[in-house]
């Protein structure tokens, strides 16, 4: 996709002009007129005009609204087409020379948080950078779970994945789908929804191991805690993306980082690594 550099109109691309869209996402997140007005320094009756296709926004009122609603960029781009104008935001490869800084970063990002768990994951979950200390707690799972795409969803949920080795799975796993749904709600994706129903249709043990630990911990987040080796490992989870990308790539990007829970997690990480 090539970014525009100017503003000039274009062909509107079939189906709801930009007011119905607009109006969606803000109905989405449950605010009013007169409050997107205030955010965006606009007046209500000027939203409810641009809603009712009554007046055409600017390409920038298009672009202050997305971003006063939060609307992630891929939908900008969608916003801006309904409303007539050329796209704002590339979608690079993330193989592509472009990135190379951002890889390089990534990279070593994944390398100085070792021997600690993290990996960078897409929308869609699939696992594009790990280190090494997720190869640790991934050793054993099955090939097919690792190639030739890794989907962080389904080597976490499926039943020849982590969970049976999830001592407080129950917990985990209403997490993880509490997870999803907010992002379903976010992207509308049809990607992310078919993957949804297919971790959420995976079996569950009636029974889960002991979740508790046998001296109790006082852990600041839920934690996830695995079996490894006969030790019991526990983790807390910590998500970052990258601030105002400019490239829908890029913000579709997430960090996941494993924190060790507990002195014993971090003890038996380090002598793995040696």
């Amino acid at each position: 996709m090539s970014v525009a550099a100017s503003a000039r109109p274009v062909s509107p691309a079939a189906g709801p002009g930009v007011g119905p869209l607009l109006r969606a996402w803000r109905e989405r997140r449950r605010v009013s007129q007169l409050e997107l007005a205030l955010r965006a320094g606009s007046s209500a009756r000027h939203i409810s005009f641009i809603e009712t296709g009554r007046s055409r926004p600017s390409e920038e009122m298009v672009l202050r609204l997305a971003e006063r609603l939060q609307v992630p960029v891929r939908e900008r781009n969608a916003l801006l087409l309904a409303a007539g104008y050329a796209p704002r935001y590339a979608e690079t490869p993330l193989d592509d020379p472009a990135l190379e800084g951002l890889r390089d970063g990534l990279e070593r990002l994944l390398r100085g948080y070792e021997p600690y768990p993290a990996l960078v994951v897409d929308a869609g979950y699939t696992v594009v950078a790990a280190n090494r200390g997720v190869e640790v707690l991934l050793a054993g799972v099955p090939e097919k779970l690792l190639s030739p795409a890794p989907n962080a969803m389904r080597l976490t949920l499926h039943p020849e994945g982590l969970a049976p080795r999830i001592l407080n799975l129950r917990q985990w796993r209403g997490h993880l789908l509490a997870q999803m749904e907010r992002e379903i709600a976010l992207h509308r994706s049809d990607r992310l929804r078919a993957l949804y129903e297919e971790v959420a249709a995976y079996p569950v043990p009636e029974e889960e191991p002991d979740a508790e630990p046998a001296e109790p911990v006082p852990y600041f987040a839920l934690p996830l805690r695995v079996e490894h080796d006969g030790r019991t490992l526990s983790f807390v989870s910590s998500i970052s993306t990258f601030n105002t990308p400019m490239d829908i790539t890029v913000a579709e990007l997430a960090i996941e980082t494993l924190l060790p829970a507990d002195r014993a997690t971090a003890d038996h990480l380090r002598a793995l690594a040696g």
